[in-house]
């Protein structure tokens, strides 16, 4: 997301990110997991991204959006992390693509997305996995991609079997802004909402414009580079998310380099719709010394981000 931010600070694009795929029934096996009634998505209301936000912002709460890396340590493992973060109160779930070069990524991160494709993480195993695992999830799920498998696909058909797997929204970090209308055409047309990026540093105008453009939400990336966690909280995110909410009135949710229920809780407090965690939440899944650990220590870990947050 380096270049990304850059463009964004320099007035000349803006970023998003989404996708990957195994096929296969994706089973549950974790009796630590807490258990969720598997009513068909049929009998739930499909609330999308933006109707969840509105839904807890009305409520005067903040959302709590966990990500992943899809097929780290494996897809198995990825859709048992799903229903597990769902339990623990994720409003959200963000669900990254590995790829190749993850440029805007943090070295967790970077490492995550090259663990998946040792592992013959692709596309089509993530869709697969997505389709039997989003009919039992109440929140909605965004994938995080970078524009390349998409270009190669073509936006139609990637986006048409995004749809397909039952995900909500679609996250391009790389996109340039000056495709934002193209790629959020047919996003719409699949019923997909395109989230935008904007930085600390994008000029007053840009943000105006990603604001408009953005659905979902609005995501302010909290620092100028990489992701991956910090010491503390950028304070010129408080002013960021004050000048965002004067233009727009969508859910402003904030990410990148935020790891402890500490950062949970003063961003909330700034007035943030929304937290995002990444790289500390993927650390959890990642280097633990197997799956069944790596689950045992996501839950920990998610559970005391979602108790910070009012």
């Amino acid at each position: 997301m380096v270049r990304a931010v850059a463009a964004a600070t320099s007035g000349a694009s803006i970023d998003l990110a989404v996708a990957m795929s195994t096929p296969g029934r994706f089973v549950v096996r974790a009796p630590r997991v807490p258990s969720l009634a598997h009513v068909p998505v049929a009998d739930r209301p499909a609330l999308s991204v933006a109707q969840t936000l509105s839904k807890i912002k009305e409520q005067g709460k903040t959302a709590f959006i966990p990500y992943i890396t899809a097929g780290d340590p494996d897809l198995e493992t990825t859709a048992e992390a799903l229903r597990l973060l769902e339990a623990c109160g994720a409003d959200v779930i963000e669900l990254g693509m590995p790829f190749s070069d993850p440029y805007a990524d943090g070295p967790v991160i970077q490492a995550s997305a090259a663990r998946a494709l040792a592992g013959r993480t692709t596309i089509d195993a993530v869709l697969s996995m997505l389709k039997e695992v989003t009919p039992e999830l109440s929140c909605p799920v965004v994938l995080f991609s970078y524009l390349g498998p998409i270009v190669r696909r073509g936006a139609a058909k990637f986006m048409a079997a995004v749809k397909e797997a039952g995900v909500k929204g679609l996250i391009v970090s790389d996109l340039p802004y000056a495709e934002t209308c193209e790629f959020r055409n047919e996003a719409v047309r699949n019923g997909l909402e395109l989230v935008l990026l904007t930085a600390p540093t994008t000029p007053e105008e840009r943000t105006k414009e990603i604001a408009e453009a953005s659905q979902g939400f609005v995501y302010l990336v909290s620092v100028n580079g990489v992701t991956g966690p910090r010491a503390n909280v950028d304070p010129r995110v408080k002013d960021r998310l004050k000048e965002i909410k004067q233009v727009t009135d969508k859910a402003v949710a904030v990410g990148f380099g935020i790891s402890t229920p500490e950062h949970v809780r003063q961003i909330a407090g700034w007035g943030a719709d929304a937290v995002i965690i990444g790289s500390a939440m993927v650390k959890q899944l990642g280097e633990a010394a197997s799956p069944r650990e790596g689950l045992k220590k996501l839950e920990e870990y998610a559970r005391s981000l979602k108790d910070a947050l009012p």
